[in-house]
C-alpha cells in the first residue's frame, strides 16, 4: 500500500511560519552552542587515536519547507571542530536537521569538505528527549555519497547519530561511522561524541519575525 498521497502537488493551507515552535524533538538544538570535551577516535595507519577537540556548532531556523503535501521545520547548521589551543581547523561540516511532524520523522543531512555526503534518519515523538538516526551505504533514499578515493581506501558503509536533550540545557551526541579501510577485513568504528553549552539563542526566520 502506498504511504504517499495522489495529490502530490497541493501545499497545506495556513501552515504556521514560526518554526521555532514546530521543531518537536529538535527544539533544544536550536542556537549556538559551544562544547570542550568532545573525543574522536579515529583511524590511523599504526592503529586506532584518540584526540580530544573543542567544537562550535551553530543551529538556526529556516523557513518551513513544502514537497507539495509534506512539510518540513528545521535548523540549518554549521559545525566547525578544532583541536584544544588550536587554530587550524580539524573539522567543518555544513547541513541540515528536519522534522517532518506528520509522520515523526528526524533526518539530519551532512556534508563535509573532504568529497562526502550522507542523509540519516529516524523516528522520535515531538516530546522525545532522545533519538538515533541511521544512514546506510546500501539505502537509495537514507544514503551515503563519497568520492572514488575514500570509497576505495575508507569506504563509509553506515553512519549512526544518537541524540540527547539534557536536562541542564545542554545536548550531547554520539557518533559511529562505520569504515571498511583498505587491507583490514573488520569493520573500523570512527566515533565522536560531546556535550555542547548554548552560548546564544538561536535567530527567528524571517517570516517569524514579521
Amino acid at each position: 500500500m502506498n504511504e504517499f498521497p495522489e495529490d502530490i502537488y497541493t501545499e497545506p493551507a495556513n501552515l504556521d511560519v514560526d518554526t521555532l515552535k514546530n521543531l518537536g524533538p529538535l527544539t533544544g538544538m536550536a542556537g549556538i552552542w559551544e562544547g570542550t570535551r568532545g573525543l574522536d577516535v579515529k583511524p590511523k595507519a599504526e592503529g586506532p587515536k584518540k584526540q580530544a577537540y573543542v567544537e562550535r556548532i551553530e543551529l538556526q531556523p529556516i523557513d518551513p519547507q513544502t514537497n507539495g503535501p509534506q512539510v518540513f521545520y528545521g535548523l540549518r547548521y554549521h559545525t566547525h571542530v578544532v583541536k584544544p589551543e588550536q587554530v587550524k581547523t580539524y573539522h567543518d561540516q555544513i547541513g541540515y536537521w528536519l522534522w517532518e511532524p506528520a509522520t515523526g520523522t528526524v533526518i539530519q543531512t551532512l556534508t563535509i569538505p573532504r568529497g562526502q555526503v550522507a542523509m540519516a534518519v529516524g523516528k522520535a515523538s515531538a516530546d522525545a528527549t532522545s533519538f538515533e538516526l541511521i544512514a546506510s551505504r546500501d539505502s537509495e533514499t537514507y544514503g551515503i555519497c563519497s568520492t572514488p578515493f575514500l570509497d576505495y581506501a575508507f569506504k563509509t558503509v553506515e553512519y549512526r547519530i544518537k541524540v540527547s536533550i539534557n536536562a541542564d540545557g545542554t545536548w550531547s551526541y554520539d557518533e559511529d561511522t562505520v569504515l571498511m579501510i583498505r587491507g583490514n577485513s573488520e569493520p573500523f568504528h570512527h566515533t565522536d561524541r560531546n556535550t555542547l553549552t548554548r552560548i546564544a539563542a538561536a535567530t527567528p526566520n524571517p517570516l517569524a519575525r514579521k
